[in-house]
């Protein structure tokens, strides 16, 4: 087995992708309770507040579940501006149903923007963190 290898950082000046499923595409009957559409786009809202209060030069890219529409929004996205880090929120990975939307997502990035460097949340709150550790500040 070979050694681990160690990830030098990006610069800090890499523009990064913040990918995530838009509140309206979710269902909240399978949700913990108190979080609705309003909940989550506040903290949202306040997770990208956090990004630029933070000095990251990050791009929401609010997505559907639809694969076709989420897969065309980012692609939308990359032609727009050139990504160095895209990071896909907890709600598309970690939902069993969206296996195939996570799966899309990383090959779109793959395929568009060879050499981009992946990093994943859990949630909103834990997006400053996730950057963190792919960037050099």
């Amino acid at each position: 087995m070979g050694r681990p290898t160690t990830s030098t950082p990006l610069p800090g000046n890499t523009k990064v992708l913040s990918i995530g499923l838009h509140p309206s595409a979710l269902d909240y009957s399978r949700m913990p309770d108190g979080l609705d559409e309003a909940a989550l786009t506040a903290r949202i809202e306040a997770g990208n507040t956090a990004l630029r209060e933070a000095g990251f030069d990050a791009v929401p890219c609010l997505i559907d579940t639809s694969p076709d529409r989420a897969e065309a929004t980012v692609r939308e996205h990359l032609q727009e501006h050139a990504f160095g880090l895209a990071m896909i929120g907890g709600g598309v990975r970690m939902a069993p149903e969206n296996t195939l939307l996570f799966e899309r997502l990383v090959n779109v990035l793959a395929e568009a923007v060879p050499g981009i460097r992946l990093c994943f949340n859990t949630s909103p709150e834990t997006t400053v963190d996730a950057l963190r550790r792919w960037i050099r500040e």
